[in-house]
């Protein structure tokens, strides 16, 4: 009963990690989130957002292939 319990909270931890990740992601891309102009301002945000949209992508399908 335990490992059941234990697959579930890992399971909504994960989920909950892609989920603010994707919101961030896109938050930036978006620029709602930007990054001051001493950091590289929106250019860099932007990139950087499509970065973590990717990447977050690239994690959910190797997890479910894994799986």
């Amino acid at each position: 009963m335990a490992k059941q319990g234990t697959k579930v909270l890992n399971f909504v931890a994960w989920l909950t990690g892609v989920i603010v990740s994707l919101s961030v992601g896109f938050a930036m891309v978006g620029g709602t989130l930007g990054l001051p102009g001493w950091l590289g301002g929106a250019i860099v945000a932007k990139i950087a957002g499509y970065i973590v949209v990717i990447t977050t992508v690239i994690g959910v399908v190797l997890a479910l292939i894994n799986q």
